[in-house]
């Protein structure tokens, strides 16, 4: 599974499951843009990858900002003259309250860079990887792409994210470009971390193989997906949740 020579761009990427695809992709040879709104966790990425030999360059960026999706996209043709590969990850949690008590603003929020900043990425990525001569692209949901809950704002963006992902499918696949979602279930993240405890429980209740995944074990999935041994996989969605949603 070999990206060198390729252009990859990863969003989300400061920490959790973007920081580890993106310092996979770069270990197996892609150079890569690592996109956040943290300045100083995108350099610590950059960083590690290039202590490993690898190609990165970090570019601070808003999702929810298209102007800011076009720089970073037009920042890494750019510096590295293509791009092949992107992976739509960056997003939020939303506050768990009811539907008809929810604040206008934290519906606006969390749809702005879960949905609407995953939509900004098609809309710059795949006329760069036209140029480029085709990619692929890995749009990140959850398992609440099937599930109602636990937020409304949150599980409808990611419920979203499929009709995003099928359609772009449908529409460039003829032209070289495969889109694919994959929906992770209890990842290792700043979000759990934030309560050990209970993450914990519930993955030891609702789990079947017991335990919380790791941002490693995204990434693995994410260059399957990327890589030409998905060649015939586009317009579809791979859980990688230890069964959660069996």
């Amino acid at each position: 599974m070999s990206f060198t020579g390729k252009v990859a761009i990863v969003t989300g990427a400061g920490s959790g499951m973007g920081r580890a695809t993106a310092v996979l992709l770069a270990g197996r040879g892609a150079a890569v843009t690592v996109v956040g709104r943290r300045a100083n966790k995108l350099d610590e990425v950059v960083e590690e990858i290039e202590k490993a030999g690898g190609r990165a360059l970090a570019v601070s960026a808003d999702v929810g900002d298209a102007a800011d999706v076009e720089r970073a996209v037009a920042e890494t043709v750019s510096h590295f003259g293509a791009l092949h590969y992107a992976v739509n990850n960056a997003g939020v949690a939303g506050r768990q309250i009811p539907t008809g008590e929810l604040p206008l603003e934290e519906w606006q929020r969390v749809r702005s860079i879960n949905l609407d900043g995953l939509f900004y990425g098609l809309r710059y990525e795949i006329p760069a990887m036209l140029a480029s001569g085709g990619g692929a692209i890995v749009n990140i949901s959850s398992v609440f792409a099937d599930l109602g809950g636990p937020a409304v704002q949150y599980s409808t963006a990611k419920h979203g994210i499929r009709g995003l992902t099928r359609t772009a499918a449908k529409e460039y696949g003829s032209r070289g470009i495969r889109v694919n979602e994959l929906q992770p279930g209890i990842i290792e993240s700043e979000m759990t971390e934030a309560d050990p405890a209970g993450t914990r429980r519930v993955a030891e209740r609702g789990v079947p193989l017991g335990r919380i995944g790791t941002g490693e074990e995204i990434a693995a999935a994410v260059a399957f997906l990327l890589s030409d041994e998905a060649s015939y996989i586009t317009g579809a969605h791979l859980a990688v949740d230890g069964g959660f949603l069996a």
